[in-house]
């Protein structure tokens, strides 16, 4: 019975890994799961000219986009609880609903926004709205 007991021991063993192993191995777990996720987020380089989102909304509706460009027309509505301004970049300018602090007039910004429709209707969109998520 021993002369089995001495060769189970030697196998677990075998099969413990060491402390330097199991940090290399969480090491690599982390990494790979950080080069995967970030396909499904908007990549900070993909950043979207206004002019497409205004001739074609419907190609956009439901999705998010990263902007950037120049803050004007800041307008704040209190009895209506609304804010909002106008975002200009080379290509054109587009209007973006918020609920964070407005910028400031002539302020460059970066934002994460999503593009929604009221309606759809033979490939035309109808009450395009760009909502802003997260200002960088």
């Amino acid at each position: 019975m021993r002369a089995k007991s001495q060769f189970f021991d030697k196998e677990a063993k075998s099969l413990v890994l060491s402390h330097t192993d199991m940090r290399q191995f969480i090491a690599s777990l982390v990494l790979t799961i950080m080069i995967a996720l970030p396909g499904s987020q908007v990549n900070a380089s993909d950043t979207t000219p206004i002019h497409d989102i205004n001739t074609s909304p419907a190609n956009f509706d439901g999705k998010e986009v990263k902007l950037e460009g120049i803050a004007k027309e800041v307008t704040r509505l209190p009895l209506l609880n609304l804010k909002s301004f106008v975002l200009e970049d080379a290509s054109g300018e587009i209007t973006i609903l918020t609920e964070a602090e407005l910028p400031r007039m002539n302020e460059a910004i970066s934002l994460r926004a999503r593009v929604e429709s009221i309606a759809i209707i033979k490939g035309e969109s109808i009450g395009m709205t760009v909502i802003e998520l997260e200002r960088y």
